[in-house]
């Protein structure tokens, strides 16, 4: 089972810079977005074979996620139930027979860290969110946690340490996280692999390749033994983020 996860960085925009192309050469059985930017109205977007779930931002042309799936879930949510947290169309939920597919698109903590405070507080309830499912049944999460987590993840650290993104708060909410039975899927499978899934439109960082690694699949502990590989497709252009992958025996 093949599963794809792309902030896409405005669904419409990245339609024309060939997303039907990249969504028919990845063939996933699950492919999750982040940051569609739009209402479901707004683009005539369909595949054969696939049904899709979209959570859009009250806010028009901001945050948002979708899925696309070739397989029909037991059960559809919406958000995590709090209020807070639920108004940006941030996260999908399926419930699947054996597991549940989180899509999520982190908040970003902004410049200034002005959203700082705030992102502390999604990440506790998102934890607990994520381990009441986990006392269900096993969780793949994926999306963009804006967050780059070890120094490996991102090509300048030193430079970035308090950069909203690499802050040492963030990063030990995600530490912690991982710490409460999951599994960051590629750095588990590649400890010492140096590849990167989203760049600056600026200063021409991704021709120089000085990015972060910000985009995930993590997993239920127990769920690692049935991970066949994690993958970034770095060469996959249409928008400053790229693709990754993970393939599940589930």
């Amino acid at each position: 089972m093949k599963l794809i996860s792309w902030n896409v960085n405005g669904l419409r925009a990245c339609e024309g810079k060939g997303f039907r192309d990249a969504f028919a050469q990845l063939d996933a059985d699950f492919f999750c977005l982040q940051e569609t930017k739009m209402q479901p109205d707004q683009l005539d977007i369909s595949f054969p074979g696939y049904e899709s779930y979209w959570n859009s931002a009250e806010k028009k042309g901001y945050s948002g996620t979708a899925i696309f799936t070739r397989h029909k879930p037991l059960n559809v949510t919406m958000g995590m139930g709090i209020d807070e947290h639920d108004h940006e169309g941030r996260i999908i939920t399926l419930e699947m027979e054996n597991f549940f597919l989180v899509t999520v698109y982190t908040p970003n903590s902004q410049d200034g860290l002005k959203r700082l405070d705030y992102r502390m507080r999604w990440e506790d309830d998102f934890l607990a969110f994520l381990k009441r499912l986990d006392a269900q049944k096993p969780v793949v999460v994926c999306g963009d946690l804006n967050v780059a987590h070890e120094e490996i993840d991102i090509k300048n650290p030193k430079n970035n340490r308090r950069n909203a993104g690499f802050t040492d708060e963030e990063r030990e909410k995600f530490s912690h996280w991982l710490s409460q039975g999951f599994k960051d899927t590629f750095r588990t499978l590649y400890p010492d692999q140096v590849t990167y899934s989203w760049w600056s439109y600026r200063f021409q960082a991704r021709q120089k390749n000085a990015g972060w690694r910000i985009d995930y699949f993590v997993v239920s502990d127990r769920l690692m033994p049935r991970v066949g590989d994690a993958k970034i497709h770095t060469d996959i252009m249409g928008s400053d983020h790229c693709p990754v992958e993970l393939l599940l025996d589930c």
